[in-house]
């Protein structure tokens, strides 16, 4: 399965020049978000901001759509826009969304206006903006695609049980394409809980390398989709060698290249160090988008491009107490193979096996 094209949608910007940009200049601070009723009456936050989300062109048919929607329509088209694909060929093709909490913020302010105003009183747009679906609705309808269409929320591990069902579904001649891709959001709710429940990253510095027990987190938010086939095309990324989750985790050779998830929710990190020890080049980019459960995505956005591009990102923020192989600065590189692992909360493993091109996957 091939990635033949990329969108973004994130806290620097949107687009996968954008989010290359980003990966080139490193860390930036956050923003700090106020809270009166928090000890520190304040939160860094990775927020993506509005002008970010404005297309009146791409968007006219969600004028009633919520942020988390537009994020993920955004993502979605540039993906088809990126891979080069038609309309005749986009029309046949799947859609699967991939989500840990979905839609939370229209979700509360659903059950606000239901204590305020009463069943009868309260907005039937905002209920379906509210439904977890309604994203991937809103990606059917502007891209106007009548293949399959799913949406999956899970905590764990989403974006990779959408990649695996994304080839089930090439597989099955289902649909020769698949958008697939993966959208969160900080609302004010899930960044209270996120400064009562997790530890924080005060100086807004996620730390992907501290493979502790507790890792602090910053909230972020964005969307980011991968258009995948079966077939080669002239703006190919990779190829997705396997999607693997579980506790038993096991590579017959190690990688050029580990990409760390740090999504701060995860728990027990420390897991990690086993990886780490390999002496394949690490890295992590999640000071880069923030704290999400779906930052797989991100990462696996970003091992697309280096090994597109044969250029190795350096690591956004380079603290290393293991001392570990960082790749400490960008710079061109001889990449044929990443792989992104993920922690979960329950101690399990996930991985996305890429691929520099397909001939590569054959003389294996």
């Amino acid at each position: 399965m091939n990635i033949n094209g990329i969108g973004t949608v994130f806290t620097r910007g949107r687009g996968i020049e954008n989010f290359e940009e980003a990966l080139i200049e490193g860390w930036v601070p956050p923003f700090q978000q106020s809270y009166s009723m928090l000890p520190d009456k304040s939160l860094p936050v990775y927020r993506v901001n509005k002008e970010y989300i404005v297309d009146k062109k791409l968007l006219k048919k969600t004028r009633r759509a919520d942020k988390f929607s537009k994020m993920a329509v955004l993502a979605a088209c540039d993906a088809v826009a990126d891979s080069g694909l038609g309309a005749d060929e986009i029309e046949s093709a799947g859609i699967i969304l991939s989500t840990a909490f979905g839609p939370h913020a229209t979700t509360f302010r659903f059950l606000d206006d239901i204590m305020d105003y009463g069943d009868d009183g309260v907005s039937p747009t905002l209920f379906s903006n509210s439904v977890h679906n309604a994203a991937a609705s809103y990606i059917s309808s502007v891209l106007n695609i009548h293949g399959p269409t799913l949406t999956l929320t899970q905590f764990k591990s989403s974006f990779h049980q959408a990649l695996i069902l994304a080839e089930l579904w090439i597989k099955q001649k289902r649909c020769n394409n698949v958008l697939v891709g993966s959208v969160d959001e900080s609302g004010d709710v899930m960044q209270y809980i996120c400064a009562k429940k997790l530890e924080t990253a005060k100086d807004g510095k996620i730390r992907p390398f501290r493979f502790a027990p507790v890792s602090p987190a910053v909230p972020g938010e964005g969307a980011v989709f991968f258009l995948v086939s079966k077939q080669d095309r002239y703006k190919e990324y990779c190829t997705i060698l396997s999607v693997t989750t579980g506790s038993s985790l096991i590579n017959e050779t190690t990688p050029d290249m580990y990409i760390l998830d740090a999504n701060g929710m995860g728990g027990d990190e420390t897991g990690y160090l086993k990886f780490a020890s390999s002496g394949a080049i690490i890295t992590g980019y999640a000071p880069v988008f923030g704290s999400m459960l779906t930052g797989s995505a991100f990462n696996c956005a970003a091992g697309a491009l280096m090994l597109k591009k044969q250029i190795k990102y350096k690591s956004p923020v380079q603290d290393n107490p293991h001392s570990v192989n960082l790749c400490l600065k960008t710079e061109p590189a001889d990449i044929d193979d990443i792989i992104c692992l993920n922690n979960t909360c329950n101690g399990q493993t996930g991985a996305i096996s890429l691929l520099r091109n397909v001939d590569e996957l054959f003389s294996r």
